[in-house]
């Protein structure tokens, strides 16, 4: 594979489903346990990167031979995972990649930290020539990889979130690999997070090489311990169900290939403001494609759908360069927020068709997110609105989309797990943010499989299709408070902060605003456009308005949320989305009527939105 050696040994009578043991060292030291399974019918797997240390290179490699046995020879979709000395860092730098698809692991006085061996910094003697081949693979200076922080003892949470049992057989003794510097730092942390790990010390027998080779007892033990972990074998249901790679991302995956520099754009809510799969598929980037330059946009603010998405577009996320991929979340704010249906199509179509004219070669991502609303639509075989919308659009423009909502309302009726103990929120646990990432990765991987199979005519030039909605917000932009005429009662607010304590989103404190609170105040907003609307901060304090577009009748407008009482919430409003494209007024009021759980009257403005 890529010129690495690699084979497996067949079993005389498999089991049914193929379970697999994968070895990444040494295939000829402490044979026991893998002839006991092969006796029970697994198949053992070797590939020679022994000079490699689990560097990420490494990684890719371990990808594709795991992509070419399940694929190709119908091998279990995990695999248990053996790791003796140096590889503990294959084993688990290819786990943490791919916890999904691990069913167990063993390991044989691993290394769980380069820091110790090879690079001898603490208690263990250390080793300067393999030390030095490290910090060449992974391209370090020694203090680079001082401050490395995916050794095998970081970044554990995803391993642990999908209970991947670990077991470790040590020697207590051993000076190369001490377990004080590996083992137990690693088997403590991955305990306190919740994951399955279990340590036997061998005391008895004949012990080498500073205690690093020991005599191995018990493996009928450590084969008992990954047939029960990885048989009967339990297949999930497949990523590919719930993605279509469509018109796939050409431009992106041609730039990459070229190693040219790429821009990446992630625009969405909170789930893309927090960290998590978005930190994931940067590193899957980063670590596919080593020798292209990436630019990561992270244009995720909690609380917003596609409804200020379409407005915010040009000033978050297109003024910051020309994007080659970008990834689109909205369903779950849409849903939360109570955006209509019509006016979901109109942000998705007017995103899309903004970020295409900016650049006819970006590639976009429309994803969908899971919730318990959604949960309930699809117990009840609805297509929840906002996801039906997102793949509306992706069909209609050709774009690559992914259905996470349906996903994990699928995996767990088939029990693969639960809600409750494992997802547990709209806002992921570990466990969701890694299956948001591994199943994204998936469709990112049979984009770039079907350019590969295909070739360099696969894709035509992408032409831009007609438009969803004739009011599609395609021109969508921020408009300026100063273009307000102020009357009495309103001021403008160089940096507004609250004086209440009460919460913000980040980009919306310390900012120009303009406010009211006083009955009755006015302001005067002329615009040109076939669509305008506001961006307001709703706190405490929101009240409700009233407004006019040239010179048609008020009509009134909450501005509290259920959310405004905890929180200076940036609250969207559109007050219409069908003008004509010319030049409009708009009359704005402070009502005299508020909301009952409201403490005020105010009005505190940050943006207004024009299609223009």
């Amino acid at each position: 594979m890529d010129g690495i050696p690699a084979y497996y040994v067949k079993p005389h009578k498999p089991l049914q489903g193929k379970p697999w043991i994968w070895r990444a060292c040494f295939p000829d030291w402490h044979i026991t346990m893998d002839s006991l399974l092969l006796e029970k019918g697994f198949h053992v797997v070797f590939i020679k990167t022994n000079n490699e240390y689990g560097a990420p290179k490494a990684m890719m490699v371990w990808n594709k031979i795991y992509d070419y046995l399940t694929a190709k020879l119908s091998f279990a979709s995990k695999v248990a995972l053996e790791g003796v000395s140096r590889g503990g860092l294959y084993v688990y730098g290819w786990a943490k990649r791919n916890p999904d698809k691990v069913s167990c692991i063993y390991a044989e006085a691993p290394v769980c930290d380069f820091k110790s061996w090879p690079g001898g910094k603490e208690k263990s003697k250390g080793d300067a020539k393999d030390w030095n081949q490290l910090l060449q693979v992974y391209g370090f200076t020694e203090p680079q990889a001082m401050e490395y922080k995916d050794n095998p003892i970081d970044g554990l949470k995803g391993l642990a979130a999908f209970k991947v049992p670990v077991l470790h057989v040590i020697n207590l003794q051993d000076k190369i690999v001490p377990p004080d510097e590996n083992t137990f730092v690693l088997v403590n942390r991955y305990t306190h997070l919740g994951g399955p790990a279990y340590v036997y010390p061998m005391t008895e027998g004949k012990q080498e090489l500073d205690g690093h080779h020991f005599e191995i007892a018990h493996s009928d033990w450590w084969a008992d311990f990954i047939y029960h972990g990885s048989y009967p074998v339990k297949n999930p249901l497949p990523y590919h169900d719930y993605y279509n790679t469509r018109h796939g991302i050409p431009g992106f995956y041609k730039k990459v290939k070229e190693h040219q520099p790429v821009t990446v754009a992630f625009l969405g809510g909170s789930i893309t403001y927090n960290p998590g799969w978005r930190n994931r598929i940067c590193q899957y980037f980063r670590e596919r494609f080593p020798e292209t330059k990436f630019h990561f946009i992270s244009a995720g603010i909690p609380s917003l759908g596609s409804l200020p998405h379409v407005f915010r577009l040009q000033r978050d996320v297109l003024d910051s360069g020309k994007i080659d991929l970008m990834f689109v979340e909205a369903a779950v704010n849409d849903e939360v927020n109570g955006t209509d249906s019509i006016t979901q199509i109109r942000d998705l179509d007017g995103i899309v068709r903004h970020a295409k004219k900016s650049n006819p070669d970006m590639d976009i991502i429309l994803m969908s997110f899971a919730g318990p609303d959604k949960m309930k639509d699809y117990e009840n075989n609805i297509v929840p609105v906002a996801v039906h919308n997102h793949e509306l659009i992706a069909q209609h423009y050709d774009l690559a989309s992914i259905n996470l909502a349906k996903e994990v309302y699928e995996k767990i009726k088939a029990g693969e797990f639960s809600w409750e103990h494992d997802f547990k929120s709209m806002h992921p646990a570990p466990y969701g943010e890694e299956l948001y990432f591994q199943s994204i990765k998936s469709l990112l991987t049979a984009c770039f499989k079907e350019a590969d199979s295909s070739g360099s005519m696969a894709y035509p030039k992408y032409k831009l299709p007609g438009k969803m909605d004739p009011y599609s917000f395609d021109k969508g932009a921020y408009y300026s408070i100063r273009h307000a005429q102020l009357g009495n009662g309103w001021k403008q607010v160089q940096d507004w902060h609250p004086s209440d304590g009460v919460h913000t989103r980040d980009g919306f404190v310390n900012i120009p605003v303009i406010e009211s609170s006083i009955p009755g105040s006015e302001l005067k907003l002329t615009f040109h456009g076939t669509a305008i609307g506001i961006a307001v901060l709703a706190g405490p304090d929101a009240g409700m308005i009233n407004y006019s577009i040239d010179g048609k009748p008020f009509k009134t407008m909450n501005l509290f949320t259920d959310w405004s009482n905890d929180l200076y919430l940036p609250w969207y409003e559109l007050f219409s989305g069908t003008l004509k494209d010319k030049k409009h007024t708009l009359l704005l009021k402070i009502a005299k009527e508020k909301d009952s759980r409201s403490k005020g009257h105010t009005c505190r403005i940050v943006y207004f939105l024009v299609n223009k």
